[in-house]
């Protein structure tokens, strides 16, 4: 799939089945949107929610001054009707904002999808203030031992597919490294592993609905939600590793006065 199908299937998908990622996230034990803002509640200045989809990190930045930014009408309007904003419509590769304008980006699940990714940071980097800082949240590794991969092998099973892949993968769990490629100064970069209980037919639909499958054609979905639907019991879930980066970017300068702080592994 080059880059305009995968842009192409990318909007579709979401104005589609808008605000699906927040409620396929939503069913973590933990809140993975709230581990994201913690390095961004202390922002003076605007923060940018990066593809911001349904505004998740809204509800979890309620006291900074946070806008919107993605090219989904159907996720803008989902967001909207939550009573999230400001929003603006726009392309994450030309951003609809001014040079140095925003102090923060925060950029949940999306720098593995967005493309063309370098043109993408080109944009990040230009609208952020040079004492600025980016947040990012992305799939990471299930790491070794692999805890709760057996579960995934079933829901690959179930899909006929071998992996799930993304456009950007060097944007997962590497995404300390390709920001650092960059010229970039990673702050922090941890990992959790959350889980997503997979206990009810309702859930597994859910799970199926919130994975892109650009090569997935309807009929095998199908057949995947029945059998995942028999497979869902209490007690099943599937484990969710995530990695957050915090960074700041090039050419910045950084001193006793700067605004930005984070312990590793935070």
């Amino acid at each position: 799939m080059d880059d305009r199908e995968w842009r192409r299937y990318l909007g579709d998908f979401h104005d589609t089945r808008p605000g699906v990622t927040e409620r396929l996230l939503g069913l973590a034990e933990e809140d993975p949107y709230a581990w994201l803002a913690e390095p961004l509640r202390s922002a003076t200045g605007t923060v940018l929610d990066l593809a911001c989809g349904s505004g998740p990190t809204r509800a979890a930045l309620p006291r900074v001054r946070w806008a919107g930014v993605d090219s989904s009408a159907g996720e803008l309007a989902y967001a909207a009707a939550l009573g999230r904003g400001p929003l603006v419509m726009g392309d994450a590769a030309a951003l609809p904002f001014a040079t140095g304008s925003v102090d923060a980006v925060c950029a949940a699940m999306a720098l593995q999808v967005l493309t063309p990714l370098d043109a993408v940071m080109d944009e990040v980097e230009r609208v952020l203030r040079p004492d600025g800082v980016l947040a990012a949240l992305t799939p990471a590794g299930l790491g070794a031992p692999p805890r709760g991969a057996l579960a995934w092998v079933r829901v690959l099973f179930a899909l006929r597919e071998t992996r799930l892949s993304w456009p950007n993968p060097h944007a997962c769990d590497g995404a300390d490294r390709f920001l650092a490629a960059r010229g970039w100064t990673v702050v922090s970069s941890s990992r959790r592993v959350l889980r997503l209980p997979m206990a009810t037919p309702e859930q597994t639909a859910l799970l199926l609905r919130g994975l892109y499958l650009p090569d997935t054609g309807p009929g095998r979905l199908r057949a995947a939600e029945r059998s995942l639907a028999a497979w869902a019991r209490p007690g099943r879930y599937l484990s969710l590793p995530l990695r957050r980066v915090v960074a700041s970017p090039p050419r910045r300068v950084c001193g006793p006065s700067t605004r930005w702080k984070a312990r590793a592994g935070e």
